[in-house]
């Protein structure tokens, strides 16, 4: 009985998290929402599992809060620098491509990191470089490139660390 609850719900905290954010972004619970939020609960992971981790080990839940938190922060003040960068003077637009050395060893944390960067306005994630063992970021304006991957290192990659050891 267990398996073949398993097999229909290979994610269940995944696929309660997904009802519960169709209800809020709806703004409601009526019985359509709540039937239409947990057929997505359960299709959305039934689609998604073979990119997940068989196993997936996570270490202090209130890291993974904090590390949220810090994401959440990071995003609402990077869209105001964004703004002010590309309403100012075109000269104050400096892109560059910044190689970031990885410490994270599980193809999850790198996924995750990467997903991170991307989040926050003024930084997308370009490329993983499996191999060298680093990952290529592209900011929209940037001066010191090692304060960038400084920045990332300690606000989210050692976060990442905690979480997935």
């Amino acid at each position: 009985m267990l398996r073949q609850s398993a097999a229909w719900l290979p994610h269940p905290l995944l696929s309660l998290l997904l009802l519960v954010l169709w209800l809020l972004l709806n703004n409601t619970a009526t019985p359509g929402h709540l039937v239409l939020g947990a057929v997505l609960g359960i299709i959305i992971p039934l689609f998604t599992r073979r990119f997940w981790p068989q196993r997936l080990v996570v270490g202090h839940f209130s890291t993974v809060m904090h590390l949220a938190g810090r994401v959440v922060a990071d995003i609402i003040r990077a869209n105001f620098s964004v703004a002010k960068v590309v309403l100012g003077p075109r000269r104050a637009i400096r892109p560059m491509f910044v190689k970031v050395p990885l410490d994270v060893e599980s193809d999850f944390a790198v996924s995750l990191l990467a997903s991170v960067i991307s989040l926050t306005p003024g930084t997308v994630s370009a490329d993983i470089d499996v191999e060298n063992r680093f990952l290529l970021v592209h900011a929209l304006s940037i001066e010191d490139p090692d304060d960038l991957v400084q920045q990332i290192k300690s606000r989210y990659e050692a976060l990442i660390k905690e979480i997935f050891p």
